[in-house]
């Protein structure tokens, strides 16, 4: 996951760190002006029609109806993953066009691209949410989902890659690898979703091939396949030379939309320096992939080894798919897709070199026999359908007025209606097969991490396959094989309080916050106990903010916010032990308890306390009373005794326990709750701290002011590197010391 807890020492405290990538600009070198959308009686409409038929619109822009429905093998679900401003969403927006679904170039300054169709992302000009698009392209259907660059919305981007089965990686090539790369190919790596990188922005100042190569293979360690190399950089960029063809690519200049294009063949007449580079790259290339895959080195030493030019571009290819499938290495391609160069070819290498459904191995499949199988991964609200929930289908077939089996909630639900996603616009569909990504409607439960499958007796029968299965392997839990692996929510580093505009409100934002944390599970809201106050937990300042705008927007509740604050931890620094004893009399039965724990930190970062019983104890104990136990400790964790923040990082070992018989479950729940307590009070104590990983980008002559600032703001610094003729300076810094400051977007 993109946070966990982590300590550092910083100025001789202990701290624990959120994981984050935080990249901001800093201001002194210049200041940064943002586009601000202009307000025109001409402008763009916010809504666009992308499903109307044939002919309502024009030839050109084909119906969402007419979207292919091709065999397993030629789909392809696949996610648009990068850091803030690389690109994402303009790559998405000339997928759509140049497969034929938009009629415009949708430009994200303009405020008008298709999936970034929400109010507060148009404003912004960021990607809030991920959304889905279906399209298809050269006989492939195309299941896109383009995700957010911002590290206040990563958990969008976990939850879409724990269903997609290929992704693409944009870079910014006068950045290369940036900070928020880094976390969203960590989580490519946890689900080994096989990638190909495209290095956008090639006609931007300062852009370098080369060095956008080496930072991958230097900062994701990474095995980088070049498939493509620049004709030109910044501002000299006009096309590209196909590696494994051998051919160059020229985008006509007096195109406007980037549809004119011109493929020739590499010829030694007509451009001998380009030849040669491409012929070095081409070898390059298939000795690198030789190396990665058996079956091609033995096709290369066999026949080709006396001239690799010799290898046809179509057993490259094939291997090129075997080397990315295995995630071995990454194909490498360029362009510039806010300049319509590019983007073809990147749609090419989509349906060559990423898997379909059916290369990818699910071994719960197995246990199915071909009845329906899918994954809730989340979750919308609509004003007139209720809620809509995005199912990945792993097997079987969706159709409408379908009843289905949630397993994790042990309840039936019909699907009143199947849709196919497209943004903001949906078409209905009769029904949907295996390897593809719906949206349902109906699913009042259905949450995100849900598994579905057709019925209760289907899941039986896939347990009693499973138990089977299992046994064999000297396994026996059979519930754990039928559980699809969900997502896992971070844990937030802001909070602050929300109120309504009377008391009468209440209960609405009450329904407003149950609505949103349905839809953003990284969004936690908790009722104070001293205060009686409603406080808002979510992952920064920009989370935080575009929740109390869409309360705002969508509910129409004017609410108000307390001050930010950041969410600290506490931990103790040695073991210490204590005794409790309860004993009450209520009515005419007595509870007695009487018990002896020790608490002890934890070495390595653990969260949650964790919950150990002596020999003597566990034998003797009763399966309600050892419920009792772990919710005392759980629940006494909660509040530590420095700053009532939750108690991380410590072991909690009950060495003795007295229970009278007929003594209550919430008896020894008190009991157990008090003595941690008094343990927690006798322990040296600690407050962690959120640091946050910084990446500061300055001129040469503003860096020694920047490493002042960040020494005043308690930083730490790990190294300066040089980029071109920048410097970056990387290293941590508190959180707090970091707030309201403009991060990079």
């Amino acid at each position: 996951m993109f946070t966990h807890w982590r300590i550092f020492a910083v100025s001789h405290q202990k701290v624990f760190s959120v994981s984050v990538f935080f990249f901001f600009f800093f201001t002194m070198c210049y200041c940064r002006i943002r586009a601000i959308l202009k307000r025109s009686k001409t402008r763009v409409p916010l809504r666009r029609n992308y499903s109307s038929p044939p002919g309502v619109v024009g030839n050109d822009v084909k119906s969402l109806h007419s979207v292919i429905n091709p065999p397993v093998a030629k789909i392809r679900n696949i996610g648009i993953m990068a850091h803030i401003d690389a690109g994402k969403t303009t790559t998405t927006e000339r997928f759509l066009y140049y497969s034929g679904y938009t009629r415009a170039l949708g430009d994200v300054d303009d405020g008008d691209t298709v999936t970034d169709f929400m109010a507060q992302e148009r404003e912004r000009g960021i990607t809030i949410q991920s959304a889905a698009v279906t399209f298809d392209w050269k006989g492939y259907r195309v299941n896109l989902i383009d995700t957010p660059g911002h590290v206040d919305f990563t958990l969008e981007v976990e939850r879409c890659l724990r269903v997609l089965d290929g992704a693409v990686a944009v870079f910014d090539a006068s950045a290369g690898v940036e900070a928020q790369t880094l976390t969203v190919w960590k989580q490519a790596d946890k689900h080994k979703i096989p990638r190909i990188c495209f290095l956008n922005k090639m006609d931007k100042t300062g852009a370098s091939f080369n060095y956008a190569v080496e930072s991958i293979r230097e900062k994701l360690k990474a095995k980088p396949l070049i498939l493509q190399l620049p004709i030109g950089e910044a501002k000299t960029f006009k096309g590209l030379v196909d590696v494994v063809n051998k051919e160059k690519l020229l985008w006509n200049s007096n195109s406007d939309d980037g549809k004119d294009f011109e493929r020739k063949p590499l010829l030694e007449a007509s451009d001998p320096e380009l030849l040669k580079e491409t012929i070095e790259a081409r070898n390059a290339l298939i000795e690198q992939v030789a190396d990665l895959d058996d079956e091609f080195a033995d096709l290369v030493l066999g026949e080709f080894s006396e001239n690799f030019d010799l290898v046809p571009a179509e057993k490259l290819q094939t291997a090129i798919h075997r080397v990315t499938l295995a995630q071995a290495a990454v194909p490498v391609l360029c362009g510039s897709a806010l300049k319509n160069k590019g983007v073809q070819p990147l749609l090419d290498a989509v349906t060559m070199y990423l898997p379909s459904p059916e290369e990818r191995e699910y071994g719960f499949l197995q246990w199915y026999k071909g009845d329906l199988c899918a994954l809730a991964f989340k979750v919308l609200h609509d004003k007139q359908r209720g809620p809509l929930v995005f199912l990945r289908i792993y097997s079987g077939t969706l159709t409408p007025q379908l009843a289905i089996h949630n397993i994790n909630r042990n309840c039936t639900e019909r699907m009143s209606r199947l849709l196919l996603p497209f943004a903001d616009q949906h078409v209905e569909i009769p029904s949907l097969t295996a390897g593809n990504i719906a949206l349902t409607v109906g699913l009042k439960q259905t949450a995100t991490g849900d598994t579905i499958v057709s019925s209760k007796s289907s899941a039986l029968a896939a347990a009693r396959r499973a138990g089977r299965g299992e046994k064999r392997h000297g396994r026996s839990s059979e519930a754990e094989s039928l559980l699809l692996a969900g997502v896992e929510i971070p844990e937030p580093v802001f909070f602050c309080t929300i109120e309504p505009p009377s008391v009468a409100k209440q209960p609405d934002l009450d329904h407003a916050l149950e609505r949103l944390q349905r839809e953003d599970p990284s969004l936690k809201v908790r009722l104070d106990p001293d205060s009686g106050q409603t406080v808002l937990c979510g992952m920064g300042e920009l989370h935080i903010e575009i929740i109390h705008d869409r309360i705002k927007r969508e509910y129409g509740l004017e609410t108000y916010l307390g001050p930010l604050q950041v969410a600290y931890r506490e931990t103790i620094l040695n073991s210490v032990r204590a005794t409790d004893t309860l004993d009450r009399t209520l009515g005419d039965k007595r509870h007695f308890v009487s018990a002896e724990l020790e608490a002890r930190p934890v070495e390595a970062a653990a969260g949650m306390a964790v919950i150990e019983y002596a020999d003597c104890v566990s034998e003797d104990l009763a399966q309600a009373s050892r419920e009792a136990i772990e919710n005392a400790v759980h629940s006494a964790c909660l509040q530590g005794p420095l700053l009532g923040s939750p108690v991380h990082d410590v072991a909690i070992k009950l060495h003795s326990l007295t229970i009278h018989p007929g003594t209550s479950t919430t008896m020894v729940n008190a009991c157990i709750s008090r003595c941690i307590q008094k343990a927690l009070k006798k322990a040296d104590k600690q407050v962690l701290e959120p640091l946050m990983s910084l990446e500061v980008t300055v001129t040469r002559d503003y860096l020694s002011p920047v490493l002042a600032d960040l020494a005043q703001r308690r930083g730490n610094i790990q190294e300066i590197q040089t980029r071109q003729d920048n410097r970056v300076v990387i290293g941590f810094v508190p959180l707090a010391e970091i707030m309201s400051l403009p991060a990079d977007d």
